[in-house]
């Protein structure tokens, strides 16, 4: 189920945002301050945020710099062109003015998250506990940062964006070979090795299994 953070402070236009979508069978989160946007979005990885301008604390043009690798929809009572220019010249994916029509806007919503599965822009990647953005290149468990090298980063990168294949030895080295050189063959199962070693060191979780003669996957509670 995709998930739709709403950042407006108007409670109205924010809850017949949200009826609309979890009616269309989204997820909803709602932020009702530019502030209480970023806080949200430092907890949780949404597909999609519609974002108003005219927000108290930080204002939407102020937020929508920080929000990266997610589709932003901006919605706002304002028209000017100019300003709408700035907006998706600034990272903006679309932008619709207030008041809109909800046909329109659910269409232009699907849109978004159709480009975004298709592109990959969603550069945030979770399984489970563990967090991995493709933009900073950091990964996290827990909130707890962890230190790894670029092959381990590449490896456990391609296990998240498939989570539920084995991975063979063979993919895995073709995949990542361009970007890891240190990465062969002979060396595939050290690196494999010190990565869980570093992922189990967290809370003592195994995250990655071997499958006997294949390769490499995500395990599954």
């Amino acid at each position: 189920m995709k998930n739709i953070l709403i950042v407006d402070d108007d409670i109205y236009v924010g809850n017949v945002l949200e009826e609309l979508l979890c009616k269309e069978g989204y997820c909803v989160s709602r932020a009702y301050s530019g502030t209480e946007a970023i806080f949200v979005l430092a907890q949780s990885n949404p597909d999609l945020v519609l974002l108003d301008l005219m927000l108290p604390g930080l204002k939407g043009e102020d937020v929508l710099p920080q929000i990266k690798g997610i589709p932003v929809i901006v919605i706002s009572a304002k028209i000017d062109v100019d300003n709408k220019v700035d907006l998706l010249m600034g990272g903006a994916a679309d932008y619709v003015t207030k008041p809109f029509n909800t046909k329109e806007l659910l269409a232009r919503i699907a849109v978004q998250l159709r480009n975004a599965s298709i592109s990959g822009l969603a550069s945030v990647l979770t399984f489970d506990d563990i967090t991995l953005n493709r933009n900073t290149h950091v990964v996290t468990i827990d909130e707890n940062e962890m230190k790894l090298t670029r092959t381990e980063y590449a490896i456990l990168k391609l296990l998240m964006q498939n989570p539920k294949q084995i991975i063979t030895k063979s993919l895995l080295l073709d995949r990542i070979g361009k970007d890891t050189p240190d990465c062969t063959e002979s060396s595939l199962k050290m690196h494999i090795s010190n990565l869980r070693k570093k992922l189990r060191e967290v809370n003592d979780k195994d995250y990655i299994e071997a499958v006997w003669g294949i390769g490499f996957k995500l395990r599954e509670e």
